[in-house]
């Protein structure tokens, strides 16, 4: 790499951290942390979304976690030497000022270390800004040439280059940075931006340098998944992209990292784990309730690709436990692959326009005619809330061919809702039920679509009118992320719905029986044990009942428990289903009955560093098996959540439409094609 390109690199990382600045200073202002000082080192302000929020409190408290193991390990003891903080790459960040206000820094100092222009653009904003020139008290200001950007007593700000190792080693100790006390290093989203070979220098150095001290490290890991692609792709884009993924791409191998560069102790893991193990119950009810929030597999899957670590050495840090053993967040990996199960885009113009969108609905209209609507996705050219139909058609035995319909008529239109649920009534009707505009705003109302065509037998002839199905009122449609299943009871068509959530309640657990025939609301005995409630799972028709799997729960965790609403001669039983191997807890994905086994396909889970495929449950033995999807043959990434699956049994073919969701701040994914599962491995096998 050229001195251009490196310094061209150099300022696209640079810009990373003023957007990181902003983001925390959004923090801050909606009470997720305490810190008045980020806004008065940044200048300007920006209102992040409630994922950004969650993504950056959720780093912010497992840096501060560490920090406080540290300062609590090397300060306590009567006579112990003044404790270090070195923060590399600081870039604009308030830790300095947050533990002087906290009188955390009677028996430790602060040194800071990053680019040069970053460096003095944050020493001449303290100068600036009196509030924070209280804090630090007397201090000394370098030329504009100067390696010490600042310094007082307990504080000082170094403008230096990682990568120039022999430089960084020379100022540091000339700032006074002492290597036999005891010192903390953080590294926050920085190793990353580094060459390999950069990377590890500085590892191995700061092992070599340091006798008694503690290494944490913040960044991205797992490239190779969906979410890992459109993570790396959007750093790309950034001209800062991720290095060293590759090599190490998981939280074991960045331990082995760092215990063979030196370090005689190390621990990692997924923010997932941490936001669970080392955060008190009651702290995360606060923060899942501090804004609306509706985003829970990115969420989920940010954690996922994040992680913190602790490396230490010395014997006064090696007993620090920064990281104590936990079980309330046990790894639970499915069973070992029986097989594949081969994925393909369906041949003809089979996305047409307008199925590019997540949290949409799809049912099979007629063999052959699949109706998609709903949803968020691209429209006309912008991100939207989709108020288009997408019509499906198979035009010979292995093409399809889509296209787009409006509603028809002055009546009722569709209102662009998300989240709900279309069942099919008959070949030209379906009813949609539930469903939300906004996370604060339910689609009320049950609505009616009716399919008639103008002229000929073309699919592209059909019309849809919607209309409105009794009160808009009625809140028992006030929910979203639900499911229904059509049931019988007494000869008699029902239309089951059950969980989802809504605005006042997170998770749901009750249930609702829609009489198809008057569409009434009746009550219908149901007796055994309540299942707990859950929204994002999946439910499907089965012998007359419904089979509900998975889900998420009241505390915001994937569940793995399957029920069977079981026909009974006075109404329906809850059977839970006992399933060996145990499966890992998932949500967002998609189910199916086929010749009595339950197909749950893709999803979302936080329990295991594999990436859901499709498990197979026989629903006459509970046996579970896994089967891992073969992507070679479809366009990379592939995004198996928020997406809906019509099963077309005659074929022995999964046809998964739609899918993708709002990737953090790398930009919203939507998966680009529909794709065909060919399940016809699976009959072969078992």
């Amino acid at each position: 790499m050229g001195p251009r390109s490196r310094e061209r690199r150099a300022g696209a990382v640079q810009s990373t951290n003023d957007s990181s600045a902003l983001s925390k200073t959004s923090l801050a202002a909606r009470g997720y942390v305490h810190d008045t000082f980020a806004a008065l080192l940044v200048p300007g302000t920006a209102r992040r979304a409630p994922l950004i929020h969650r993504g950056y409190y959720v780093r912010a408290r497992a840096v501060w976690h560490c920090v406080r193991a540290f300062l609590k390990g090397t300060c306590a003891a009567p006579g112990a030497p003044r404790a270090q903080i070195l923060s590399l790459g600081a870039g604009s960040d308030s830790l300095y000022f947050r533990l002087k206000t906290a009188g955390r820094l009677t028996r430790a100092a602060v040194w800071e270390v990053d680019f040069p222009d970053v460096a003095q653009r944050k020493a001449q904003r303290i100068r600036d800004t009196p509030e924070l020139c209280a804090l630090t008290g007397p201090f000394q200001s370098g030329d504009s040439g100067y390696t010490l950007c600042f310094e007082s007593s307990d504080y000082r700000i170094l403008g230096l280059d990682l990568r120039q190792l022999q430089r960084l080693d020379h100022a540091l100790a000339t700032a006074g940075l002492d290597a036999a006390a005891p010192t903390l290093l953080l590294a926050e989203a920085v190793l990353t931006y580094l060459e390999p070979d950069d990377a590890a220098a500085l590892i191995a150095w700061a092992a070599q340098r340091f006798s008694n001290a503690l290494f944490v490290v913040y960044e991205q890991m797992r490239p190779r998944d969906a979410f890992g692609e459109f993570m790396q792709q959007h750093f790309r884009q950034l001209n800062s992209p991720l290095h060293g993924l590759d090599r190490f791409p998981d939280a074991e191998a960045q331990q082995q990292r760092f215990l063979q560069a030196g370090w005689t102790a190390c621990r990692a893991m997924d923010m997932n784990e941490f936001y669970r193990c080392f955060l008190p119950a009651e702290e995360r009810r606060r923060v899942e309730n501090l804004e609306t929030f509706d985003e829970f597999e990115e969420w989920h899957l940010k954690c996922a690709h994040y992680f913190i670590l602790a490396a230490s050495q010395g014997d006064a840090l090696s007993q620090t436990l920064v990281f104590p053993p936990s079980e309330t967040f046990p790894r639970i990996d499915p069973a070992s692959p029986s097989g594949d199960v081969p994925a393909s885009v369906v041949t003809g113009n089979s996305q047409g326009p307008d199925l590019k969108r997540y949290g949409h609905a799809s049912v099979l209209l007629s063999p052959g005619l699949i109706l998609s609507a709903g949803g968020f996705g691209e429209q006309e050219g912008r991100h939207c809330r989709v108020r288009k139909f997408h019509l499906l058609s198979r035009y010979c035995d292995f093409e399809w061919k889509g296209n787009q319909l409006c509603s028809w008529g002055t009546g009722a239109q569709w209102d662009g809702r998300l989240y709900h649920t279309m069942t099919r009534l008959s070949d030209t009707q379906v009813l949609v039920l539930g469903g939300r505009l906004s996370p604060v705003t339910p689609a009320l109302g049950i609505l009616q679509l009716l399919f008639w065509k103008s002229e000929g037998n073309n699919p592209e002839d059909l019309n849809v009118t919607v209309t409105n199905v009794g009160p808009e009122e009625d809140s028992t449609l006030s929910r979203w992320r639900h499911s229904t299943t059509e049931v019988s009871y007494e000869n008699q068509r029902y239309l089951f719905v059950y969980g989802g959530r809504s605005v006042a309640e997170p998770v749901l657990s009750d249930w609702h029986f829609l009489h198809v025939g008057t569409m009434a609301w009746v009550r219908i005995p149901v007796e055994g044990e309540v299942p707990e409630g859950r929204h994002s799972h999946s439910a499907c028709s089965c012998q007359g009942g419904a089979l509900i799997a998975g889900g998420l729960g009241a505390s915001e965790e994937p569940l793995s428990s399957v029920y069977f609403l079981k026909p009974i001669s006075c109404g329906f039983i809850w059977e839970s289903i006992a399933i060996q191997p145990p499966i890992t807890p998932r949500y967002s994905h998609t189910a199916h009955v086929v010749n009595g086994k339950l197909l749950l396909v893709g999803g979302v889970w936080i329990h295991s560093s594999s990436v859901p495929g499709v498990t197979v449950i026989d629903l006459s033995t509970g046996l579970s098996f896994e089967y891992q999807i073969d992507t070679t043959c479809v366009p990379w990434p592939l995004m198996l959540h928020n997406h809906t699956s019509i099963l077309l049994p005659e074929e022995q073919q999964l046809l998964l439409l739609g899918g993708g969701g709002n990737c953090f701040s790398f930009g919203t994914y939507f998966n680009p094609c529909t794709v065909t599962l060919d399940l016809s491995s699976l009959s072969a096998r078992q």
